[in-house]
């Protein structure tokens, strides 16, 4: 990627937030926080994140009901469910709601770092493809338009 992935961390435990950043920052990340679900959303409209790392319990809302939020704003972008309190229904909710990944707490920095990595590079390579899925549009209708 030519600039730095934007990482959006949302969690209302503030020592989580200030732990997360110096890694991800240190990892080339630009990094903005939000410490509950309706201060992420205004982030999300405002700026653009290419991946949340994303608390199951919010103070204002659960995780999952962001993700939801989420998905209708930022679609592409890649969502990450960070929960201490791991199960099996959090899991397939989380999932179900739009979910690319799951991790529990307390993460491993470098296994957090791993997911995002992989997260980013797949959203990168689906970009591409994007693009030259629409690069090989124009040149066939630009073709199509210079025989007629």
């Amino acid at each position: 990627m030519n600039e730095a992935a934007r990482i959006l961390v949302v969690d209302d435990d503030e020592s989580i937030r200030k732990s997360l950043i110096p890694a991800l920052e240190g990892a080339g990340y630009v990094v903005g926080t939000a410490e509950d679900g309706t201060d992420a959303i205004k982030k999300a409209e405002a700026n653009f994140y290419n991946l949340a790392l994303i608390d199951i319990r919010l103070p204002d809302m659960e995780g999952t009901q962001l993700l939801s939020a989420l998905k209708e704003t930022r679609p592409k972008m890649v969502k990450i469910i960070v929960t201490g309190y791991p199960s099996l229904q959090n899991a397939v909710e989380a999932v179900n709601k739009g979910a690319d990944g799951y991790i529990i707490k307390p993460t491993k920095m470098d296994e957090l770092l791993k997911m995002v990595k992989e997260h980013l590079k797949k959203q990168q390579e689906a970009r591409e493809y994007d693009e030259g899925k629409l690069k090989e549009f124009i040149e066939t209708r630009l073709k199509e338009q210079a025989t007629n």
